[in-house]
């Protein structure tokens, strides 16, 4: 069979999906039942561990609303969606259900920064001369560096540190409060002073923010690492305070997940 080949004209595919083990099944399994699972969850795990995509990233939920979680980076839907099934084709039939699952992909902000902004940041607030060598300069590192932002939001290589927070958000649509109603002016304006309340957190918290509209039941879905759980509370607690949230967010439930290779995943969980 050849699923059909379906990509983007920007950016790749992400998958977070959720699992619980039915214990009293796993318990009636042959004794090599567990082994066989894990090798066949490391062959995949090793067959998908590029930088960026394809990639699975396994995690153990902290909390109780799951057991397993994977992380699935691609560039293709018909990818993703194989390798979706090929996890779950890994497990024993009857072992595994689903609890909690989010599609989304990569995609630039419709607030990005545009070159018209660089040359009005650069006359306007540095001071310099429309074409002079040192406007050409700054133009040209402003170009470079938005570029690789570009990139990076597109096609994200995210670090693999031992902490992954995920939720889901909304822009709220409610009587004065609706995010929809606001000219692209303001709503830039609002994103720009969010933006900056995040870069606070440089080197704390790596964020990925994946698009989700039309594809699943909310707008966006937040991907956060960090080494420590203090650095997550602490950045969504200071988001609040900012307009973009406290005004016009909704948000989903939120997930807590410690990354952990398949080995120490079996031996976290008991399998």
């Amino acid at each position: 069979m050849t699923l059909p080949a379906v990509k983007l004209t920007k950016g790749i595919h992400a998958l977070h999906l959720f699992y619980n083990v039915d214990r009293v099944r796993w318990s009636q399994l042959m004794p090599e039942a567990s082994s066989q699972t894990l090798a066949r969850i490391q062959a995949l795990c090793a067959k998908n561990s590029a930088a960026s995509h394809p990639r699975i990233t396994t995690y153990a939920n902290v909390g109780g609303k799951a057991d397993l979680v994977f992380f699935l980076l691609a560039a293709e839907l018909s990818e993703i969606s194989q390798m979706h099934r090929d996890l779950e084709q890994s497990f024993p039939p009857g072992t595994l259900t689903r609890v909690y699952s989010y599609l989304s992909v990569t995609e630039l902000p419709e607030y990005v920064t545009t070159e018209e902004d660089h040359r009005s940041f650069l006359v306007h607030q540095e001071k310099l001369t429309l074409d002079s060598d040192a406007f050409k300069k700054r133009f040209a590192e402003l170009r470079q560096k938005q570029a690789e932002y570009e990139h990076y939001r597109l096609y994200p290589e995210m670090p693999d540190w031992e902490v992954m927070g995920f939720y889901p958000m909304s822009k709220r649509r409610v009587g004065s409060d609706n995010w929809y109603r606001l000219d692209l002016a303001t709503r830039k304006q609002l994103m720009s002073g969010h933006a900056r309340v995040g870069r606070k957190f440089a080197g704390r918290v790596s964020q990925l923010i994946t698009g989700s509209t039309g594809l699943d039941d909310w707008e966006w879905g937040v991907t956060l690492m960090a080494h420590q759980l203090d650095a997550l509370k602490e950045i969504v607690y200071e988001m609040r305070f900012d307009e973009v949230s406290a005004r016009y967010a909704e948000f989903g439930p939120f997930y807590v997940n410690l990354r952990l290779s398949p080995p120490d995943l079996w031996a976290h969980l008991h399998l």
